[in-house]
């Protein structure tokens, strides 16, 4: 068996995706296939002794679509200014239509020579001009629509695809009877209602391959993470050279400041490395010879020399994309109300239509009678409302989640939200504020802490150290000047020695201490600092410990409270962390968290989420790099506005300004757009099944006919009650 990733072009819906998949899977030789709408990819393992490529891409060229062969990784051009030119002259053309066919409904000005009574012959053949562009421009609608009935997996497209049909071809044939001189025909025109149902559906997909194709730049975009140049030691000679040069086994050299270029393992030195885009650890972690490193961490202190060992695709960071591309081609079984109804209903309708035609045509023998019974049902079944009763509500309910800070990416997010059993929490950058702060001094000294802070200050200002940011902003919080400092000198893996004036300081940890044969006292203090999650700082002054200085990261406001609402709404709070043991322990005390999952990969966190989903759907918040996968894996990924780009686009919702506690407003919406949706299905379908019975001329013996102007008529009473009541989402607060 061999695995292959395709290229896909030509996929507008999941309709597209789901329709493909199918097909590739029905076909011999392909052991799984799996279609990724969000890459545009297709996922096939198969087996290599009875097919090869030529032979795939045939197969997706048989279901409609074009393979552009194997998938690689790399920054596309955006391809949405056709499609949104495409939007706007739909628009142009749609609002043209309206105004032809309706104006003289609400007494608005007729334009000249196409008034529909003076007129009919210019009146039809504009409209049936102006509704071809329309259908012309959103021929990929009914192209997959009709695709998909072929392929017997009617959706939302062959709803939209019958609807649009049935008005147009009744139409036109009402235009050619105006031609021959039936000029009354010109009150059973239908176009506007096939343009109105392409332009809004247009509308939504649009949205929706718009917000797609961001996901999938931002995720090509992560190889960027990685430098594009590095320093390599051959021949005891250093030598840039691109990252493509590099094999394995070479020697690569990292000086401070720098980002590592490739996985590989230290052979030399010792430094801090901020691993946190994997680890989700907001400390650098200490390296030394035997230490692992990773491409696209950032080396804060000391030149190390490290051996080349996982390249190019090999690479942590392309597993991440890997991960993440497969997380997403991963369907969640959610409940597609309006898709499951049309699977049994545009067939049955269908059915329904001939057969009423025919028992009319072997009763009267009358085939004009008989295809009016024919188009009536066909029009009063018309699923135009069902097209938009989903959309409608989605497209409303996400501006109002907007509106709240909320940026809803799918409909099948905002759908689920009211459903979700478990939410898992990253914990730095989400629910705490992912940069340290000083938290407590203990000052041994005649001086006062601010004097302290100053001195401590002024040497880390010297210093890359996260540590040391840490430091300096509280001084520059504080408004507290610094002093010039002599003789600075970082001690790798230990901390820093500096002078200012006369003074000598050495600012660091333990080691440091003891390397310098520094007295350690109030040892509690330490343990005290330690245990509540802080890194320890020890502060030396002419040989005498003045001071300890914990600093850590700190939970978010009113965190503790928005959990406790989660709580309150039965669902299971679970913190997963990269980061050890110790710190997410003291964290998920401070916040009442009894569930926590700590010293976690990416690929862990993953596992993880796909062990909670067996329980029920499950929500991911975080804000790293490390937690794309995860979010991508969830049922509904949530990431946080200041989260990297990659977590931002792996996530299907956005909480702006960062607030927490629009996860709370995220569910309630879900919950009350669930019924709305509901009701709109209920009004869908009211007038028009209530109705079919006399289109299909059951009470033609109480001389009560239904033709299809008045069939047209109910559908479109139909279509406003989902429109008005969808619109009544507006007036949540």
């Amino acid at each position: 068996m061999k695995k292959i990733i395709l290229s896909i072009d030509g996929m507008t819906c999941s309709a597209c995706s789901s329709g493909l998949e199918k097909y590739l899977n029905k076909q011999k030789g392909i052991k799984q296939a799996t279609v990724n709408l969000i890459m545009n990819t297709a996922n096939i393992e198969y087996d290599d002794k009875i097919l090869n490529q030529a032979d795939l891409d045939k197969f997706v060229e048989k279901a409609g679509f074009k393979s552009l062969g194997i998938y690689k990784l790399g920054i596309e051009e955006k391809k949405h200014t056709l499609e949104k030119y495409r939007l706007i002259a739909i628009s142009i053309l749609s609002i043209f239509i309206l105004y032809i066919s309706m104006s003289h409904m609400i007494n608005l000005p007729s334009i000249p020579y196409l008034n529909m009574h003076k007129n009919p012959v210019n009146y039809s053949i504009c409209l049936l001009i102006l509704t071809l562009f329309v259908l012309i421009l959103g021929k990929n609608i009914l192209k997959n629509g009709i695709k998909n009935l072929i392929h017997l997996t009617p959706n939302m497209d062959t709803l939209v695809t019958i609807g649009t049909s049935t008005s147009f071809f009744y139409s036109l044939y009402g235009t050619i009877m105006i031609l021959k001189g039936h000029t009354n025909f010109v009150e059973n025109l239908y176009f506007e209602s096939s343009a109105i149902v392409i332009f809004f559906i247009k509308i939504g997909k649009y949205i929706e391959n718009k917000n797609k194709n961001k996901t999938k730049e931002a995720l090509q975009k992560l190889v960027s993470i990685t430098p594009k140049n590095a320093t390599l030691l051959k021949d005891n000679q250093e030598y840039t050279v691109t990252i493509d040069e590099i094999k394995k086994g070479d020697i690569i050299i990292c000086k401070p400041g720098e980002k590592i270029a490739v996985d590989g393992t230290i052979i030399d030195g010792i430094t801090h490395i901020d691993e946190s885009f994997i680890t989700g650890e907001s400390i650098p972690a200490k390296k030394e010879i035997g230490s692992k490193v990773v491409a696209g961490s950032i080396n804060y202190e000391g030149t190390i020399k490290y051996q080349a060992e996982k390249i190019g695709k090999d690479s942590t960071i392309s597993e991440i994309v890997k991960m993440v591309s497969t997380a997403t081609s991963t369907k969640a079984p959610i409940a597609k109300v309006a898709d499951t109804v049309s699977s049994y209903f545009v067939p049955t309708i269908i059915l329904l239509s001939i057969l009423a035609f025919a028992f009319w045509f072997f009763i009267t023998k009358d085939l004009a009678f008989s295809i009016n019974i024919f188009v009536s049902i066909l029009v009063i079944a018309c699923p135009c409302s069902l097209g938009l009763a989903t959309p409608l509500a989605i497209v409303i309910a996400s501006g109002l989640c907007s509106q709240k800070g909320i940026l809803v990416k799918s409909s099948e997010a905002l759908e689920n939200a009211h459903k979700v059993k478990t939410i898992v929490f990253d914990k730095t950058g989400t629910l705490t504020n992912g940069k340290l702060t000083i938290s407590k001094i203990y000052n041994y000294s005649n001086e006062s802490e601010d004097e302290i802070l100053k001195q401590v200050a002024s040497v880390e200002n010297k210093s890359e150290h996260p540590i040391a940011y840490a430091i300096v902003n509280s001084a520059k919080e504080k408004n507290i000047g610094l002093e010039n400092v002599t003789n600075f000198k970082a001690i790798s893996g230990y901390g820093v020695f500096a002078q200012i004036n006369s003074d000598e300081f050495y600012i660091g940890n333990r080691k440091l201490m003891e390397e310098n044969k520094i007295k350690i006292q109030n040892e509690k203090h330490e343990i005290e600092l330690t245990e509540n999650g802080n890194s320890v700082l020890f502060v030396a002054k002419n040989n005498t410990l003045i001071a300890l200085i914990g600093v850590k990261d700190t939970v978010r406001n009113n965190m503790k409270e928005i959990l406790a609402k989660l709580k309150n709404k039965n669902i299971e709070i679970v913190m997963l962390t990269g980061d050890n043991e110790k710190t997410a322990s003291y964290i998920a005390n401070e916040l009442g968290l009894t569930k926590i999952i700590a010293n976690v990969s990416p690929k862990e966190k993953a596992e993880q989420i796909k062990k909670f989903k067996k329980a029920g759907l499950v929500a991911m918040c975080g804000d790293g790099i490390n937690d794309s996968v995860s979010l991508a894996t969830a049922d509904i990924g949530i990431s946080i506005s200041n989260g990297t780009d990659i977590a931002i686009d792996s996530a299907n919702v956005i909480l702006m300004n960062d607030n927490l506690d629009k996860l709370n407003d995220l569910i309630y919406l879900s919950n009350i757009t669930i019924k709305n949706i509901k009701q709109n299905l209920f009004w869908a379908f009211f007038y028009n099944i209530l109705m079919i019975p006399i289109a299909g001329g059951l009470l033609q013996k109480f001389n009560i006919l239904l033709n299809p102007m008045i069939a047209s008529l109910s559908m479109t009473i139909s279509s406003l009650t989902v429109v008005l009541n969808a619109l009544r989402l507006r007036r949540i607060k």
